[in-house]
């Protein structure tokens, strides 16, 4: 399923920026620019959508020279995580930021990520970082994502365009009056970007790598009160994030922007609390 909402997702990117590129300039050249331009997206969200959300969080690799009391008390912890639910080690990266979060990318288990904030590792337990973590791994076991990771670039690549647009298409070429259908473009693309990753992004992904992680940890309590902290604290210190972003990690961060609230596509935190409390384990 996961593999036609990604091949469902880079053909609609294709469609907007070949009508996108023919909007800006009517013709066969803006067609062939915009078609253009979705072929190389296309191939650069497969095999980069990871570097570039690590990127945009401002990601650092934790090692055990660079950081080693991080590396100490996350790495064992990842490995007998991944010894239990079948998974090889994915890399492990700290983003300076006091909102504590994490979330998961890569494009398959060998080729994965996970990246957690320097808020999480001050604020959490290690009975609760190990249900975040665990939650992390379960989205690369459900092989959640390549799909997240392309929709992150998805929307960072139609918001710039949008952009793009206002600052390099907006004029007619005989006045300075503003082109009405570059200023529709940039109203309606923002938008149209949200829409396409709530299509492709379900929030009961969410409940599921909720279950998969207190299964493999034996008990949904420490992920269960990891949630609720998570949620007040998100609340109180907004993030650093791209509101494309949004979707990948944990919890919704707060990003102080606008537009984020197009991005629901989290399910209700004390919906998901609820359900690991109500988890029967055998």
């Amino acid at each position: 399923m996961n593999g036609l909402k990604t091949a469902l997702l880079l053909g609609s990117l294709s469609g907007l920026l070949v009508v996108g590129g023919n909007m800006l300039s009517p013709g066969g050249n803006g067609m062939a620019i915009g078609l253009m331009m979705a072929l190389g997206m296309n191939f650069f969200s497969y095999f980069f959508s990871e570097k570039m959300a690590l990127k945009s969080s401002g990601a650092i690799r934790v090692s055990e020279t660079e950081n080693p009391q991080i590396y100490r008390r996350l790495e064992p912890m990842t490995r007998q995580l991944c010894q239990r639910m079948g998974l090889p080690m994915p890399k492990l990266w700290v983003i300076p930021e006091q909102a504590p979060n994490a979330f998961a990318t890569g494009r398959n288990p060998k080729n994965s990520s996970v990246a957690v904030t320097a808020g999480l590792l001050e604020l959490m337990n290690q009975e609760e970082l190990e249900g975040v973590v665990a939650h992390e791994l379960a989205h690369i076991k459900n092989r959640d994502i390549l799909i997240s990771s392309i929709a992150a670039t998805v929307g960072a690549a139609l918001t710039y365009m949008a952009h793009m647009a206002m600052f390099f298409g907006g004029r007619h070429d005989d006045d300075d009056a503003p082109n009405p259908m570059v200023a529709l473009l940039m109203l309606i693309l923002a938008p149209v970007a949200a829409g396409i990753i709530q299509m492709a992004i379900s929030r009961t992904r969410e409940y599921a790598a909720d279950e998969t992680a207190a299964r493999a940890i034996g008990s949904g309590s420490g992920l269960a009160s990891a949630l609720g902290r998570l949620e007040g604290w998100s609340k109180r210190i907004p993030m650093h994030s791209n509101e494309a972003m949004s979707h990948m990690y944990i919890v919704k961060p707060l990003t102080g922007q606008s537009l984020a609230k197009l991005f629901s596509t989290h399910p209700a935190t004390q919906e998901r609390i609820a359900r690991l409390r109500a988890l029967q384990i055998g």
